[in-house]
């Protein structure tokens, strides 16, 4: 029997790696000569890197670089064969800045321009970037100016890349920045549609768990909407995803050209899973938790989508099966598998989350 084992990570308690591990392990308990093919997933927030250097076989790569705020930190992102895969989360993500920290006032993304000037230095051509977790609100100027762009006032002078600089930037010069780009292929695992500036944009919504206080959301988003305009990008700026990662989304569509694309579907494709499932008997895959917003692009309704063209039956594997979950039993799941005790703590299921998940594919295999 053959197997594809496609798994997102298990939010706290193991990597899609690991989940994938855990399901073979499983199988084997049952099917000792079945052929498991691994690969492990994710829909461009965590384990994006290492769900695609997997598939790409890429070496990983460290960069001293800088987070939000400046300080200094190493990042990791993987190259193979001319491609780079990198995040935001890495460099500039929110889960390196304690809450207390947060300031978007005070923070950039000059670290992902460090990371990708460094990727280019290897001859990276083609950029594959997760752009989920951001600690900014820049509208990407951090990055752009890292790699080569700059921020002119009225007078000519260069302004640094802060924030609140926005309102006096009266023109941008990207000569050194095209020039570096030049037939660079960017494409973005963006799932966020919000343009960049208005009610619904990155300020508005995304803002407050960033630090941004109410009084300040009108402000801040007249300043994306500012050096929008002045950059003779205001179009790019009304774009879906254009207010993902605090507009950096919108830096990246107007400035690198990218491509931004449901992060599920920019890692199917990466790893290649539409070949993979071709004559395999059962599609495995899952992720911490499974409800009704699951079929919105999350990762099991990716793979399901794939493996339900091919004709593969999936079963999917959660720590917790919530309310509406049982929608996706009308989208080509076949079934969807509880892993652990219910009755267990929470501290114990998280501990135990690889046994769990093996034990969970011997019972789902043996009750078939």
């Amino acid at each position: 029997m053959k197997f594809i084992l496609a798994p997102d990570s298990f939010k706290e308690n193991m990597t899609a790696l690991e989940a994938v591990t855990a399901m073979e392990k499983g199988i084997h308990d049952v099917y000792p000569d079945a052929d498991c093919v691994r690969v492990p997933m994710s829909d461009g927030g965590e384990g994006f890197i290492e769900a695609v250097a997997t598939a790409w076989g890429a070496r990983r790569i460290t960069v001293v670089n800088m987070d939000a705020l400046g300080r200094p930190i190493q990042s990791e992102y993987a190259l193979a064969d001319g491609r780079a895969v990198l995040d935001v989360a890495s460099c500039a993500g929110i889960e390196l800045v304690a809450p207390h920290e947060r300031n978007v006032a005070k923070s950039n993304t000059a670290g992902l321009g460090m990371i990708i000037r460094d990727a280019l230095s290897r001859g990276a051509r083609e950029l594959l970037i997760g752009i989920g977790g951001s600690a900014t609100n820049d509208a990407g100027i951090g990055m752009l100016v890292e790699l080569g762009a700059r921020l002119l006032d009225a007078d000519g002078a260069e302004l640094a890349p802060k924030l609140e600089n926005l309102d006096q930037v009266a023109s941008v010069d990207t000569s050194a920045l095209d020039a570096l780009l030049d037939g660079l292929s960017v494409k973005v695992a963006c799932d966020v549609t919000n343009p960049l500036n208005g009610p619904e944009g990155a300020t508005a919504v995304f803002g407050p768990q960033k630090g941004v206080q109410p009084e300040q959301v009108e402000y801040f988003d007249s300043l994306h909407l500012h050096f929008a305009t002045v950059s003779g990008h205001g179009d790019d700026a009304l774009l879906p995803g254009s207010g993902a990662a605090g507009g950096l989304g919108f830096a990246l569509r107007a400035f690198l050209h990218a491509e931004l694309t449901p992060g599920i579907d920019l890692v199917a494709d990466a790893v290649g899973l539409a070949d993979a499932v071709q004559g395999a008997d059962w599609v495995f895959t899952g992720e911490g938790s499974v409800d009704s917003q699951t079929i919105n692009g999350k990762t099991p309704a990716g793979v399901t989508a794939i493996a339900r063209a091919a004709g593969v039956p999936v079963m999917i594997f959660a720590g917790r099966i919530k309310e509406g979950a049982e929608i996706l039993l009308e989208h080509g799941v076949s079934k969807i598998v509880k892993v652990g005790d219910p009755a267990e703590p929470l501290e114990e299921a998280l501990k135990n989350g690889q046994k769990n998940l093996r034990a969970a594919v011997v019972s789902a295999l043996n009750a078939e």
